[in-house]
């Protein structure tokens, strides 16, 4: 039995206005109070957009494996914490595309505890060839991203 048969919600869900991640905090991802260190928001950002993107049937090794090796790189962050999360908690990602242009894709991402947005963040990753040159999106990626583009379309 394959492992996305016996774990099915691993990789969390694919939603009509994107992805969403179920995390729980552990005490790894706290400072010495209990309440959530920020930069384990940025970690849970970053499970959010692999898995977003795994369910999306974009895999990561397939593109640096690929005949033209490439992969997506972070090129900006912005984040805007609005509660803290404390250990034990269990929280949403919520990811989804805001747009898409010749090789980079900007996401929204919003981290939730009990319905309430405790952290927003919004993400620019950039495809980039095994030089590190910007790559253009493949018509299979642009078609993949437009799954999950919240709103009425691409940028």
């Amino acid at each position: 039995m394959s492992r996305s048969t016996t774990w099915p919600d691993l990789a969390g869900r694919l939603v009509n206005s994107g992805h969403v991640l179920p995390v729980r905090v552990y005490f790894e991802d706290t400072d010495f109070s209990g309440v959530v260190y920020h930069g384990a928001y940025v970690h849970w950002c970053e499970r959010g957009r692999s898995d977003f993107l795994r369910l999306l049937g974009v895999h990561h090794n397939e593109l640096i494996d690929g005949s033209e090796p490439a992969a997506f790189v972070v090129r900006r962050m912005e984040f805007d914490f609005r509660a803290p999360a404390r250990i034990d908690d269990v929280l949403e990602v919520h990811t989804n595309v805001e747009s898409t242009r010749a090789a980079d894709v900007w996401l929204s991402q919003i981290i939730r505890k009990d319905d309430k947005d405790i952290c927003r963040a919004r993400v620019q990753v950039v495809l980039v060839s095994q030089s590190g040159k910007p790559q253009r999106l493949s018509g299979r990626l642009r078609d993949a991203f437009g799954m999950g583009v919240a709103g009425k379309g691409k940028k």
